[in-house]
């Protein structure tokens, strides 16, 4: 078949079957990071980050696979905001209400900080408004799955949003990485390290990576102080809301902001998650590491879709100032919750 015959059969492919190969495609990327990060040096990196270098590299070898646009869309989009749903269950409630209400005023009054410096730091650099924004509420709160939250609800582009996710998932592991160089050296107690981790890093997987070796006690406390700022991604989104109706209240823009209803998915997950499942319904053991790993999984592949939307010449323009502005906040943060802790 000659490449003039090839491209119309392209060409004249179902809808169905674009769809299904642009879904297959963001997988088959998630699978590649997924593979590259079990490679020594990348392991420290992780899947996700993996994953979206490995989407933005064949976007500037390869083009963005126009014919299969249906299909990437969807999971940048739906299969976004089901991980966003599911993430939920990584939330229980009922410890955070129980045991973790003293951490809970201490992280929000992290979060408030993170977000704010960022915006003041951005303003003052002249960095893009929209990437810092999206960075500020990742490092305040809890990284990728916060930045895909409020994408929406702040109408973000999806490059932006990429580039935001990528630059967090990447400094995270730089910082927790130097958090378990600093344990030994530090003058913290196990559990008040652990209390620093948690409120202070980005992701849940990198309190994990810097608590662990401070022990189980530590890893618990820490997982608790993170949990309490992922609780709070609640109450922040329904502020940006408010805002977002409140600056376009004047203008057809206001009619725009849509009600992010997966957060509803969201915590309805949490609240059977933490008060339903494992009490008065029992699932099977390994159903919920099962979930977390789908979750995972769905993640990846959404952010792999909003990767393929990366220019790196618009990202050098737009996000070396935004990453300046992010690692600031990030070594302020750690600071403010060293002494808080």
């Amino acid at each position: 078949m000659n490449t003039s015959a090839y491209y119309q059969t392209k060409k004249k492919s179902s809808p169905v079957g674009k769809w299904i190969g642009g879904v297959a495609f963001t997988f088959l990327i998630a699978l590649l990071g997924y593979l590259l990060a079990k490679v020594p040096g990348f392991d420290h990196i992780g899947q996700l980050a993996c994953s979206i270098i490995i989407a933005v590299v064949y976007r500037q070898f390869a083009g963005y696979p126009e014919i299969i646009r249906s299909g990437i869309n969807f999971s940048s989009k739906k299969l976004l905001r089901i991980a966003i749903i599911l993430y939920g269950l990584k939330l229980n409630m009922s410890v955070v209400f129980h045991d973790g209400l003293g951490l809970l005023v201490r992280d929000a009054l992290i979060i408030a900080f993170a977000i704010g410096v960022t915006i003041w730091l951005a303003k003052l650099m002249k960095a893009d408004k929209m990437i810092s924004l999206l960075l500020g509420v990742g490092t305040g709160i809890c990284g990728a799955a916060a930045i895909a939250a409020i994408a929406p609800i702040v109408k973000s582009e999806d490059e932006d949003t990429a580039i935001g996710v990528g630059i967090i998932a990447l400094m995270g592991t730089v910082f927790s990485i130097a958090y378990t160089l600093l344990y030994p050296i530090l003058n913290l107690t196990d559990i008040k390290y652990g209390i620093w981790s948690g409120m202070s890093l980005h992701e849940l997987a990198h309190v994990a990576l810097a608590a662990a070796p401070a022990g189980e006690d530590a890893l618990a406390i820490a997982l608790l102080a993170k949990l309490g700022r992922v609780f709070l991604l609640i109450p922040v989104c329904f502020i940006f809301i408010y805002i977002m109706k409140r600056k376009n209240k004047n203008s057809d823009e206001a009619a725009k902001v849509e009600f992010p209803y997966f957060l509803i998915g969201f915590i309805l997950l949490s609240f059977l998650g933490s008060y339903v499942f494992g009490h008065s319904i029992h699932l099977p053991a390994g159903t919920l590491d099962v979930v977390a790993n789908i979750t995972t999984w769905l993640l990846t592949a959404a952010m792999v879709g909003l990767g393929l939307n990366v220019n790196l010449k618009d990202l050098r323009t737009k996000a070396l100032r935004p990453l300046i502005a992010m690692t600031i906040t990030s070594v302020l943060v750690s600071i403010l919750a060293y002494f808080i802790a």
